[in-house]
């Protein structure tokens, strides 16, 4: 693998009223919608776009995902998203999306590990090609992951079925719904503060995707940093295990 700087791509964002909550900052959510956007923006700009995929039968998936907002983001803001592949093994790749506002103060970043899979949905090796394109390092680090305690007694569980609007082309829950469901989770459980703290970082590990009609079974309870959440489907699959924390942000995970 190249050890050159990895190639960059830059796409302007402007925040529309119905991205925003209550109070009129940018969701947690929406920056996961744009760093796919802006990844996919990358890929088709360097000659790999969606038709390139299909003829391939290749698919990217998201495996985990880390969003830290450090500024609030208000409704009508224009930002810009900068992304690059910082490191890639075998079969998976990391993207690391900063967001910045015109004066150019970092106010929001992601970082997300892609797993590529072919047409019968198992993990398949990177291209070459896309070394000479995208001149990511070899990765130093593991896919992310996100390790829960045993919940409590007394865990707040909620119950709920997967709607139509909440799924992607691939007829599955797009990644950044996940991050609704833990906020809206957290607010359920009476911590509203903790979903719209800034700095504020949530980190998500994607078990298996929920499809559509799924029923899906939360649970949320408190930790001494924030919040921990954990998804199953009706048959007791494990789909999701996430933290919310407030007051963080600062530095992402890249071990283990």
């Amino acid at each position: 693998m190249s050890q050159r700087d990895p190639d960059t791509c830059t796409a302007p964002y402007r925040v529309r009223f119905d991205e925003a909550g209550p109070d009129g900052w940018l969701r947690t959510s929406v920056l996961l919608r744009y760093a796919q956007d802006v990844a996919w923006h990358h890929s088709a700009s360097r000659g790999f776009g969606r038709a390139w995929y299909a003829e391939r039968g290749l698919t990217w998936l998201v495996r985990a995902a880390e969003v830290a907002v450090l500024a609030p983001i208000e409704v009508g803001s224009e930002i810009e998203g900068t992304t690059q592949v910082v490191g890639w093994r075998r079969v998976w790749a990391r993207r690391r999306t900063d967001f910045h506002d015109p004066d150019g103060s970092l106010v929001a970043w992601t970082q997300i590990d892609w797993v590529l899979l072919d047409r019968n949905g198992a993990p398949t090796r990177i291209p070459s090609e896309f070394d000479a394109v995208f001149g990511a390092p070899t990765a130093p680090f593991g896919l992310a992951r996100v390790a829960l305690d045993a919940p409590p007694a007394g865990v707040r569980h909620v119950s709920f079925a997967v709607r139509p609007q909440e799924l992607d082309p691939m007829d599955h829950v797009n990644n950044a719904v996940y991050a609704d469901w833990l906020e809206e989770a957290v607010i359920g459980a009476g911590d509203l503060p903790a979903t719209r703290a800034v700095p504020r970082l949530a980190r998500l590990e994607y078990a298996a995707p929920a499809g559509a009609a799924s029923e899906v079974d939360a649970d949320v309870w408190p930790e001494r940093s924030g919040w921990s959440f954990r998804l199953r489907d009706d048959a007791g699959r494990e789909l999701l295990r996430a933290r919310l924390q407030p007051g963080d942000g600062d530095a992402p995970a890249t071990a283990s």
